[in-house]
């Protein structure tokens, strides 16, 4: 599972990737973390607010942080 956080950097965007690692951690799920903070990347995922998080190419999220609850399904937990 390929998981992006777009954001320029932002404390809500800190955030939301703090919450997915610390998740992963605890549900142990085979999932990776990358950070794209270049506004062209962000833009090119037709997203216009952030945080936003992309799971396998999908948009969870956008514009706020999620919940771990949340996040837990999207990591089928």
């Amino acid at each position: 599972m390929e998981i992006k956080v777009l954001g320029p950097g932002c404390a809500k965007c800190n955030k939301t990737e703090k919450l997915i690692q610390q998740v992963i951690g605890e549900t142990g799920a085979a999932a990776t973390v990358e950070k794209i903070t270049d506004m062209m990347q962000i833009a090119s995922y037709g997203v216009f607010a952030t945080p936003s998080v992309i799971v396998d190419n999908q948009v969870k999220c956008s514009g706020k942080v999620p919940k771990k609850e949340e996040i837990k399904k999207w990591l089928g937990q």
